[in-house]
């Protein structure tokens, strides 16, 4: 068979392999990147390469789904679904949004990225099964959620903050300072939630300890600070605060 016979019965739109399946797979090259690339920006876990296959993979799919068996369409006691490899599409990208979620200590990080790889797949598959002005608006939406949303959010909260650090305080064990420290920082608005106390050797004849106090509250940390640096017996603050982001 001649090669121009040989590439003409290939690329034969008739089957499925024609220009338009081209480029529905190249919208949803372009789509799934604008997505990947914004989630790479922001050093995500799932960046461009993963939202890019995923995003191509699902537009691949559906040309499969619809193209790919017209081969057998009419053989007698045969019947077809296109639905469902579609239907498979989505259970199967579970796995992968799954394996992006995780639990550290109280905070449920991965939630908007294993979203964002479900929505990636939405868009391919709309690439794939010819809906493009779908896959356009559907790409909109997630950069106005991701990126438009968190302002909007921000301007409508009206709770303050809440304060999470934590203070090593170094001191010299004497009756009821320690009691005296954390009353102090109950009275100032913090509520303790772990307390972790070290002895340490005798210096004349007291024990120097160093106490670890967690603490959350709404008031600013500075006056606590000062009030417990006044304390007689307290050698030494330092401060850390801790991370509470849960995307």
């Amino acid at each position: 068979m001649p090669y121009s016979h040989l590439a003409a019965a290939l690329f034969d739109p008739a089957t499925g392999q024609g220009w338009r399946q081209i480029i529905e797979l190249a919208m949803a090259l372009l789509l799934s990147s604008l997505i990947g690339l914004e989630r790479e920006a922001r050093q995500k876990s799932a960046g461009l390469r993963t939202h890019t296959l995923v995003g191509v993979g699902s537009a691949l799919f559906m040309e499969v789904s619809i193209h790919g068996f017209g081969a057998v369409a009419g053989i007698e006691g045969v019947g077809l679904d296109p639905s469902r490899v579609a239907a498979q599409v989505v259970s199967g990208i579970g796995f992968i949004g799954g394996g992006l979620i995780f639990v550290k200590k109280d905070a449920v990080r991965g939630l908007t990225t294993a979203a964002t790889i479900w929505l990636t797949c939405a868009i391919g598959m709309a690439c794939g099964g010819g809906l493009p002005l779908l896959a356009l608006a559907s790409t909109a939406v997630h950069f106005l959620v991701v990126r438009g949303f968190p302002k909007i959010t921000d301007r409508m909260s009206m709770a303050p903050t809440l304060e999470r650090f934590e203070l090593r305080l170094a001191y010299r064990s004497q009756h009821g300072l320690l009691g005296r420290m954390l009353e102090m920082c109950t009275s100032s608005g913090f509520q303790v939630t772990d307390v972790q106390v070290e002895t340490g050797p005798e210096e004349r004849d007291r024990v120097a300890s160093e106490v670890l106090l967690r603490l959350e509250g709404v008031a600013s940390p500075h006056d606590l600070l000062e009030r417990l640096a006044e304390l007689d017996g307290v050698r030494g603050i330092t401060m850390g605060r801790e991370a509470d982001r849960t995307e």
